[in-house]
């Protein structure tokens, strides 16, 4: 019998990589598939075969020697248009029959882009009028379902702004805005700049810690996406972190690296176990 008491966290899967970890001048560090598929080992099916294909895209557009891979198993290709990166993974879904079975999730990680009042991307100084308006055509374009830290991580009023103009249709995710820290996620609810929180215990520092910013983020009705940080072992514990918390996704870098497929092979684990 299957134990309701529990869900299984949506993947969302990272494709391709910029920002400070791309280091090939695409101003956005992270830009994500979330399959749509019922059970996570079809999205896993899918997150594999659409990361199989834009290998495929990206090696024939660039080179393979001129697409390496990210610390997360991404890929980090010399583009600099945020579009061109969302084009080419939506490419590989057609081509892997997934089209029309997968969302995509954003990590801005905009204070990394962030300089003198002004945000340094694709070549241009965008005021934070013109980044919310850059947001806003995205979402209309692109089947985006989420964007994490869409700008610099202490202002909430610009976070505000997009989560009301967006008017509930793409969840507006606190990552250096909240640092996993009460004390910020209630300044964020106070302000209303997001609705969603993403969680990483070694960012906090306790588990206890962990445990009370999850069940504020449930009290605030917040989305909550359990994710990993950059340097990242075998371990797979926040793969039942993020069962045990009813947490809504889980990003673990691609469906590729060692490391990273641990934590994916572990929520498979605990799937099958849930319904027997």
């Amino acid at each position: 019998m299957q134990n309701t008491e529990y869900k299984i966290p949506v993947p969302s899967f990272n494709f391709i990589e910029g920002g400070k970890h791309g280091e090939a001048g695409l101003a956005f560090q992270e830009f994500m598939v979330i399959p749509q598929k019922e059970t996570f080992q079809d999205n896993l099916k899918v997150g594999k075969a659409i990361y199989q294909e834009l290998k495929k895209i990206l090696g024939k557009k660039f080179g393979g020697k001129n697409v390496r891979l990210s610390a997360e198993g991404a890929f980090a290709p010399p583009i600099k248009r945020i579009s061109e990166a969302l084009d080419f993974i939506l490419e590989a879904a057609k081509i892997a029959g997934y089209e029309g079975n997968i969302k995509i999730a954003i990590d801005a990680a905009a204070s990394e882009f962030f300089e003198s009042n002004y945000y340094k991307a694709e070549r241009t100084l965008f005021s934070k009028k013109e980044l919310l308006d850059f947001y806003g055509n995205l979402v209309k374009k692109y089947p985006i379902i989420s964007i994490e830290d869409p700008f610099a991580e202490n202002d909430f009023e610009s976070f505000a702004v997009l989560k009301k103009e967006l008017k509930g249709k793409t969840t507006i995710f606190g990552d250096d805005l909240t640092v996993s820290n009460v004390g910020r996620m209630e300044l964020a609810k106070e302000k209303k700049a997001c609705s969603g929180l993403v969680l990483k215990p070694n960012q906090i520092g306790t588990i206890t810690e962990t445990l009370e910013a999850a069940k504020l983020a449930n009290d605030f009705g917040w989305k909550i996406m359990v994710a990993n940080r950059a340097g990242e072992t075998i371990d797979d514990f926040i793969t039942d972190l993020a069962v045990g918390i009813g947490a809504d996704f889980i990003k673990s870098g691609a469906p590729f690296l060692k490391e990273r497929m641990a934590k994916y092979s572990r929520l498979s684990v605990i799937e099958k176990e849930l319904k027997k």
